[in-house]
Order: C-alpha cells, then sequence, then structure tokens
C-alpha cells in the first residue's frame, strides 16, 4: 500500500487549509486510515484516524472541533479539514494505514506509512 499526502503549505494563524491523500496498491475499503503529524524535536502523533467505513473516527484533544477527517472509498482517498489553524499545528502531515479494526490511535497499530507534506501556521 502507498500513501501519498498533498495539500500542504503556508496560512497565517486562524486559517484554513485541506489535505488530501491517495492510495494505491490495495483495497483501500479494507483498511483503516489516519492522519499524523511531526513537529521538530516532537514525536510522531495521529491527529486524526477514521474506520474502513468511515462509521468510527478519533480526533487528538488539540485539535477537536477544528480538524476534520473524511475518506471516499470509491476515489480511495483521505482528506482532513484543518480549521482555525494555531502556530503549534505547524509539523509535517502524512496519512497512514492500518488493516486492524479502528479502536484507538496508537501509532504502532499503523502498518502503512506515506510520505508527509509541510504544513507552517504563522502567527
Amino acid at each position: 500500500v502507498q500513501l501519498q499526502a498533498s495539500g500542504g503549505g503556508l496560512v497565517q494563524a486562524g486559517g484554513s487549509l485541506r489535505l488530501s491523500c491517495a492510495v494505491s496498491g490495495g483495497t483501500f475499503s479494507r483498511y483503516a486510515v489516519g492522519w499524523f503529524r511531526q513537529a521538530p524535536g516532537k514525536e510522531r502523533e495521529i491527529v486524526a484516524a477514521i474506520s474502513r467505513n468511515g462509521g468510527t473516527i478519533h480526533y487528538l484533544d488539540s485539535v477537536k472541533g477544528r480538524f476534520t477527517i473524511s475518506r471516499d472509498n470509491a476515489k480511495k482517498s483521505l482528506y482532513l479539514q484543518m480549521n482555525s489553524l494555531k502556530p503549534e499545528d505547524t509539523a509535517v502531515y502524512g496519512c497512514a494505514a492500518r488493516d486492524t479494526i479502528l479502536t484507538d490511535t496508537d501509532l504502532t497499530k499503523f502498518k502503512f506509512w506515506g510520505q508527509g507534506t509541510q504544513v507552517t501556521v504563522s502567527s
């Protein structure tokens, strides 16, 4: 499974960005998928994850109410709408997939990882 994120950029605080992730090489609907981010000097974290059919969603507490994850199984794509962005959201964002039922956002359960796209939020 290959994942490729796009849509990052530079935005002012309070602004919005929409990230997209194209998935290939597997049956997309068989995987729970999520968005991760990693800021310089910080550990990687899952910011949002969505189950195979979209019925279960988890968010990192710090992005709840601001970020929205969605998926389109027909287009084999994953999205992350980010609103009210803050400087602390600055990081490399990427997408990941797991072939187990989505019960949590444990990083170790994600099996496939894509390259990231830089998101920079200026104050």
